[in-house]
């Protein structure tokens, strides 16, 4: 059985600092591209940042250097260090994963989707 539970999230002022968890199980995490999307209500899901089986990020170009994707294959964690937030971060962050080692923009790509956690920045 295929879980992706989300941690973490919580609410912080802008500058402050949130650190997302990811644990999943009941897939080879090793060989999946591993993903942090983001919604909020009225908006379309997308991603946050990305990294493949051969450890590349990828960020989306709001992330601005403040955030930082890693995963750990030996606990199958992935995690998101999210770094000078803003108002505008604020919104529920989902964990996924795609297999294979090129990760998708596109949601319908990916297979497995965790929960969520919500994320709120005050000003």
């Amino acid at each position: 059985q295929v879980q992706l539970v989300e941690s973490g999230g919580g609410s912080v002022q802008a500058g402050g600092s949130l650190r997302l968890s990811c644990a999943a199980s009941g897939f080879t995490f090793s060989r999946y591209c591993m993903a942090w999307f983001r919604q909020v209500p009225g908006k379309e899901r997308e991603r946050v940042a990305a990294i493949n089986n051969f450890l590349d990020r990828y960020y989306a170009n709001f992330v601005e250097g403040r955030f930082t994707i890693s995963k750990d294959n030996a606990k199958n964690t992935l995690d998101l260090l999210m770094n000078s937030l803003k108002p505008e971060d604020s919104a529920t962050y989902y964990c996924a994963a795609k297999n294979g080692p090129f990760c998708s923009v596109t949601t319908p790509d990916y297979s497995y989707w965790g929960q969520g956690t919500q994320v709120t920045v005050s000003s």
